[in-house]
C-alpha cells in the first residue's frame, strides 16, 4: 500500500480519512522544516500538503519515492513547481474552492477593525460599559480598495458592494469588463491607496506581488485607513507596517498572514490595540474544507491511476 505525509494543518483529517479509504496509509503530522519534511517524506508515494510546508528543491530531491503532491488552496508559493516537474512528480491543489470563505473573512477582519469589536468585547469582558469606549467607525459609505482582482478579491468586491461602498481594484491582469459585475473601478495601485478607507490585499504571491505593500505604500493611505491582509504575509513589509502602525500613518489591521507563520507571541503585532490578528484560517470553514479535500482527493487518485486531475486542478502533470 502506497503511504501519504498529511500536514497536520489539512483538517478535518477526519474528511481525509473517509475520502483515502483504504487505498493509502496516511501518516499524520511533521514541523515545517525542511528537515523533518526530508524525514517524513522517507518512503512516502503523496504528500497532501497546505501552504505551511517548504516544498523546496532540496526537498523534492531528496523524496526519491515521491509520486503526487496534493496542495489545498490557491497558492503554490511554498512549492517548488520547476523541480517537481523536472523530477517528474504531479503537483494537484485546489483553486478557487475556497474563493468565498476568504472573501467572507476579509469583510469579517474590516467590520472588526472599524467598528472596534475585539476591544468592546475586551472592555465588558472587565466589567466596563459602552461609556468607555471611543465611538467606532462605519464602512457604509466608505471607499473600499480591493488590491488583487481574482477568485477572492472578486469576491470581496462583490460583498462590500452590498455595504454601499464605492469600491476601487488593482490588479495588472484584468481589464475594465472583468470588473463591471461589481462595479469596482479599476485604477492603479497610487491612485487606490490614496482614496480607499480600507485596502484589502487579496493578491497571489509572486516575486511580483512581494513586498508589494512597503513603506512608500504605507505612506500614501489615509491616516484614518485600515489595512487587512488574507492573502500571504510577504505581500506586505511587515517592518513598514509595524512602523506605520506605531506613527499612525494608518489606523488599524487586520490580519491572518504573515512572513513568519505561526506568528510568534512576542510579535509586535500583538501589542496594537488596533490591530486583530488571527492564525491563517481565512479559507477553513467546514464547508470549504470539506468541499476542498474531496476534490484533492479525487485530483490525487487521479493521477495515481493515470486519469489525471481536472485541468484548473493540474499545477504540474503527472505521467504514472
Amino acid at each position: 500500500m502506497r503511504r501519504a505525509l498529511v500536514d497536520q494543518d489539512l483538517q478535518p483529517d477526519e474528511e481525509l480519512r473517509k475520502r483515502v479509504g483504504g487505498r493509502l496509509e496516511l501518516d499524520i503530522g511533521v514541523e515545517a522544516t525542511e528537515e523533518a519534511v526530508i524525514e517524513a517524506l522517507d518512503g512516502a508515494s503523496v504528500l497532501f500538503t497546505t501552504s505551511r510546508l517548504p516544498i523546496s528543491e532540496r526537498v523534492l530531491e531528496a523524496a526519491d519515492e515521491l509520486e503526487v503532491i496534493g496542495k489545498i488552496g490557491t497558492g503554490l508559493d511554498n512549492v517548488d513547481l520547476d523541480a517537481a516537474s523536472e523530477l517528474g512528480i504531479g503537483v494537484t491543489y485546489t483553486p478557487g474552492l475556497n474563493a468565498a470563505a476568504v472573501a467572507e473573512y476579509t469583510v469579517a477582519l474590516t467590520l472588526a477593525v472599524s467598528r472596534s469589536i475585539l476591544q468592546n468585547d475586551q472592555l465588558l469582558e472587565a466589567g466596563g460599559w459602552r461609556n468607555e469606549t471611543d465611538l467606532s467607525t462605519s464602512v457604509h459609505g466608505k471607499t473600499v480598495g480591493v488590491v488583487g482582482f481574482g477568485d477572492i478579491g472578486s469576491r470581496v468586491a462583490a460583498f462590500f458592494s452590498g455595504l454601499t461602498t464605492d469600491i476601487l481594484t488593482y490588479d495588472p491582469y484584468v481589464f475594465d469588463e472583468d470588473t463591471d459585475i461589481t462595479g469596482a473601478e479599476l485604477t492603479d495601485l497610487n491612485d487606490l491607496l490614496e482614496r480607499s478607507d480600507i485596502v484589502t490585499v487579496n493578491a497571489e504571491l509572486t516575486a511580483e506581488t512581494e513586498a508589494l505593500i512597503g513603506a512608500s505604500e504605507l505612506d500614501r493611505m489615509q491616516e484614518s485607513a485600515i489595512l487587512v491582509n488574507t492573502a500571504r504575509g510577504p505581500v506586505v513589509s511587515e517592518s513598514a507596517l509595524i512602523d506605520a502602525l506605531e506613527t499612525g500613518d494608518i489606523a488599524g489591521a487586520g490580519l491572518d498572514v504573515f512572513e513568519t507563520e505561526p506568528l510568534p507571541r512576542d510579535a509586535p503585532f500583538h501589542d496594537f490595540d488596533n490591530v486583530i490578528a488571527t492564525p491563517h484560517v481565512a479559507a477553513t470553514t467546514t464547508e470549504s474544507r470539506t468541499h476542498s479535500i474531496d476534490a484533492l482527493v479525487d485530483s490525487v487518485f487521479g493521477m495515481l491511476d493515470g486519469d489525471g486531475a481536472p485541468e484548473r486542478y493540474t499545477a504540474v502533470e503527472y505521467d504514472s
